[in-house]
């Protein structure tokens, strides 16, 4: 069944254009999403009526983030079971939409369980997709308060590490209510920061290679009103030199049992310097992100992007001649091949600190961070 686009109301703050919503019209059940391939020039709802079309968002990025991606996931099992179609067949395609965000595949299991396990008691394929929807929504809910609870801890541990307030914070990518159920991740902890009058300013790093800081980031720091300033990913270290920058704090797509931590690619960088110049660098991420089953950074998937994300500047309302592969504007000569990947790994020693909503890793361990998990029943839920 065919996706449609359509456009969102007037006053089109994120907190009122939430990333991902159940919506039930007369037509069937469908799953919207706000596509953060428009923003921030448009605030546009992608109407996803099927797993396959959800799959295709994933892909092309329209919904992005860890969190949101187990959400995304959740629902998408949910859709499948509830307009009829193969559930097996649909939680194997969104698992597989993206490799390195481990929560994806956390939210389609949920999902799944929940459907298979209602459907061996009732033998009721009805019941059994209230079932899976019941658990997307769990989920949903469940990411919120982790969400402020993330923000809480994470404002108490920068406070710790620099008292007096006045924080001035680097961030990298996407982190806050587009990629979570609530506020997000490290971002809602920069957010609480500035509602308490005790941040001075947020670094915000472009994000190669598809400027998630510059077009996301910027736009929720801006709805916000918050004190920002934009940055390319290769001017952090002049201001690491300049002694600008009182902490890093960034998201995660997925931790390893080691506490080596995938985010997106120009982190790891980023902990170098930081590790140089003697500021903290904080990861700010749901227990849903830590794989206990992947032991180490090596062995975490690493998604690599296409190359033309790299060799072009998208601009879909600029007609190109001969515009393939992207359909943007050539940054390269025709042919260049480019190195891509999606996300870096930070190693554990580098890490300053994991924060999570049932709290922080200081330092980061293989022992702290199960010990962590194990007092989670949200985290033994999905193992």
């Amino acid at each position: 069944m065919a996706d449609q686009y359509v456009q969102s109301g007037e006053d089109g703050r994120p907190k009122e254009i939430p990333a991902i919503r159940w919506d039930e019209p007369p037509e069937g059940p469908v799953l919207v999403l706000l596509d953060q391939t428009r923003l921030p020039a448009e605030e546009v709802e992608l109407v996803c009526t099927d797993a396959p079309v959800l799959v295709e968002a994933i892909r092309s990025l329209a919904v992005r983030g860890a969190p949101v991606l187990g959400i995304a996931g959740a629902y998408g099992v949910a859709l499948a079971a509830a307009r009829g179609f193969d559930v097996d067949d649909a939680a194997e395609a969104l698992a597989g939409a993206r490799p390195t965000a481990v929560n994806l595949a956390v939210g389609v299991r949920r999902a799944q369980s929940a459907y298979r396990a209602e459907l061996a008691r009732s033998g009721d394929l009805e019941q059994a997709a209230g079932a899976a929807l019941g658990a997307a929504r769990a989920l949903h809910k469940e990411d919120a308060e982790a969400s402020a609870l993330m923000a809480e801890r994470g404002l108490a541990l920068l406070d710790e590490l620099l008292p007096g307030g006045g924080h001035r914070i680097l961030t990298h990518c996407n982190t806050g209510a587009l990629v979570s159920g609530g506020e997000g991740t490290a971002f809602a902890v920069a957010l609480a920061a500035h509602r308490a009058g005790r941040l001075r300013r947020l670094w915000v790093d472009e994000t190669r290679p598809l400027l998630q800081g510059a077009r996301l980031t910027a736009y929720e720091a801006a709805r916000n009103g918050m004190a920002y300033t934009l940055l390319t990913d290769n001017a952090a270290g002049s201001l690491f030199a300049a002694g600008e920058v009182d902490a890093v704090l960034i998201g995660a797509d997925r931790i390893a049992s080691d506490g080596s931590v995938a985010n997106k690619v120009g982190s790891y960088p980023l902990a170098v310097l930081a590790r140089y110049h003697h500021v903290p660098f904080i990861v700010v991420a749901p227990l849903t992100t830590v794989d206990l089953d992947t032991v180490d950074g090596a062995s975490i998937e690493v998604e690599q992007r296409p190359g033309f994300e790299v060799t072009e500047i998208a601009a879909p309302q600029v007609p190109v001649a001969g515009g393939e592969p992207g359909g943007g504007i050539p940054m390269a000569p025709l042919g260049t091949q480019a190195y891509n990947p999606a996300f870096d790994v930070t190693p554990p020693e580098l890490v300053t600190a994991i924060v999570t909503e049932e709290g922080a890793v200081a330092p980061v361990t293989a022992e702290a961070l199960a010990e962590l998990c194990a007092r989670s029943p949200r985290v033994t839920e999905t193992l």
